[in-house]
């Protein structure tokens, strides 16, 4: 046929591949292989073909237990680091691996760390079966890890004229008192409270015997578990025989020592813990000494920061000073965290802000309530907060009554009962807005009032504490309410954006106050720059008298 190519041979064939290598018509003709998929190749296997995979697909199972103890000893370089710079940051990332390591942990897990980290030595083994006892391991071996390295030590020659063999280093107390921690963390979890109690407050004294400024962020952490197991036993506060009573001692002594030795995270931990402690029980008054005669560090922790000054705002408003209660909370919500892990203290410091709030007299925002993490949570608080905005004093009192438990584990219960007198006092504001002149009897009937003779008794104490302006003719049995000037010619907007500039300000400062950098990293760079200023005036001075020309440089050096 016209127009049809003859056909080649496989001669021409390969010599046109060969001869038009890299060519238009090559680039047309090229064959793409494309490599078979899993499926296919596993088709194949079937059929009797070669595995094509090879080993590379299949996964090896690594056993949990293995797993969970290599990520403990991973924390060991962390710890390392720390004392070698003297760099509390990798202590504080050891300690943040805890919550990712607490659900796999049990007594076989923490034993064979223990095991497999403190050498068999006579200084090591003392630390370590305190440990081991704490877990009911007390009969595990040490120093597995280094056995044979101690086997081939032991048959070599002595290295030395008095024959010393190579001893075994022993751990850092950081890592003694990281695996402390997990023991803590273990007992907590599995209810041991009385047992955690008791090695808790072994675990503070060796803290205390070491005196060691890279265990400062460590003691912290022990110092809390130690609270922390002391509140959950019998008798549970707020009883005068609770164990939480019995550790404020301890709790004072560790601040004092904190205080002497500078050590601003235990300082820190500590006051919020002794803070936490009088809440409990309900002394106020010692918890307001402890805050005027002590100060807390500038320079501590985003998180003990935020704790302080919630406790200080509960502190603030249960003694009526609902003003510095509401400054407190605003800045301990702001300093929580945005994390999931901080959801909890978010929610119980907007449950106490909300009611200060209602009790300054203020209507909180509704879009607090519309929030994803928080609207199941502050959903009494919603009911309640819309009684008082409406000034219902029945709708109040019947969500007290269905709310009372929520409201008691909050520790908001007493604050609550504060605000019958806010619900009538905002109930007569909205009628004073509302109408010029109203009738005695219509605000006992509107505010569920039992008498005449309580109405007026309330609206002349509202007109004299300034929460309305209006007028009481007692005669004719009437409020009339006074014209209401505009907000904006007076002060109070300015005052308020004042507040917020203030605000921001503030957590300017801190935030620039928190930042953290490597210790005397601008003492190296200086002694760098001035090394090399020396070099170069030793360089130029030789250049000068001859000794040295620039070809002995390299040509790198251009002259000054």
């Amino acid at each position: 046929m016209p127009g049809k190519a003859p056909p080649k041979s496989d001669k021409d064939a390969k010599g046109v591949s060969k001869g038009k290598k890299g060519g238009k018509d090559a680039d047309e003709e090229m064959t793409v292989v494309v490599p078979p998929s899993k499926k296919q190749a596993q088709a194949a296997d079937g059929d009797g073909d070669v595995h094509m995979g090879g080993e590379e697909d299949k996964v090896e199972e690594v056993d949990p237990a293995v797993q969970a103890v290599t990520d403990i000893k991973s924390n060991f370089a962390l710890l390392d680091r720390a004392v070698a710079l003297f760099d509390p940051r990798f202590s504080l990332r050891a300690l943040r691996s805890i919550s990712l390591i607490r659900k796999r942990l049990t007594p076989d897990i923490i034993a064979q760390a223990i095991a497999d980290s403190f050498p068999a030595t006579a200084a090591s083994a003392k630390s370590a079966k305190i440990l081991l006892a704490a877990i009911d391991r007390a009969d595990t071996q040490l120093g597995k890890s280094s056995g044979s390295e101690m086997e081939v030590d032991g048959d070599a020659k002595p290295s030395t004229k008095n024959g010393s063999k190579k001893e075994a280093k022993d751990l850092i107390p950081e890592v003694d008192i990281f695996l402390g921690i997990l023991i803590q963390v273990y007992l907590f979890d599995s209810k041991q409270y009385a047992k955690g109690a008791r090695f808790s407050e072994q675990l503070t004294d060796r803290i205390q015997s070491l005196n060691r400024r890279t265990l400062d962020s460590l003691s912290a952490k022990v110092y809390f578990y130690f609270q922390l197991f002391c509140e959950h036993m019998e008798p549970l506060p707020p009883s005068p025989e609770s164990p939480i009573v019995a550790v404020r001692p301890i709790l004072l002594a560790a601040l004092r020592t904190a205080v002497l030795r500078k050590d601003i995270d235990t300082q820190a931990s500590v006051i919020v813990l002794l803070l936490r402690n009088y809440l409990l029980t309900s002394h106020i008054n010692q918890a307001d000494l402890l805050v005027s005669h002590t100060q807390f560090p500038e320079n501590a922790v985003n998180n003990q920061v935020a704790r302080f000054l919630y406790y200080l705002g509960r502190i603030r408003a249960i003694q009526l000073r609902y003003t510095e209660a509401h400054e407190h909370l605003t800045a301990a919500t702001r300093k929580a965290p945005g994390s999931n892990c901080a959801l909890g203290f978010s929610q119980t410091a907007t449950k106490v802000l909300l009611v200060v709030e209602l009790l300054m007299g203020d209507i909180p925002d509704r879009s607090t309530f519309r929030q994803a993490t928080m609207e199941e949570a502050l959903h009494p608080y919603f009911l309640l907060v819309q009684a008082v905005r409406v000034g219902d004093i029945e709708n109040f009192e019947t969500t007290i009554a269905d709310h009372a438990d929520t409201f008691h584990r909050d520790g908001t219960y007493s604050l609550i009962l504060r605000l019958r007198q806010n619900v009538i006092k905002t109930g007569i504001r909205m009628m004073s807005l509302s109408y010029s002149r109203i009738s005695l009897r219509d605000i006992c009937i509107r505010l569920h009032l039992g008498s005449e003779e309580s109405a007026e008794y309330i609206v002349a104490k509202a007109i004299r504490d300034g929460v309305i302006e209006a007028t009481l003719d007692r005669e004719k049995g009437f409020m009339k309410s006074k014209e209401v000037g505009d907000v904006y010619a007076t002060r109070e907007p300015g005052e308020a954006f004042h507040d917020r500039i203030r605000a921001c300000l503030a957590l300017h400062d801190e935030s620039v106050k928190a930042m953290r950098f490597p210790m005397n990293q601008h003492r190296l760079e200086l002694k760098n720059a001035q090394e090399a200023r020396e070099r170069e005036r030793e360089m130029a001075k030789e250049i000068q008298e001859g000794d040295l020309d620039e070809d002995d440089l390299g040509g790198d050096f251009e002259g000054m």
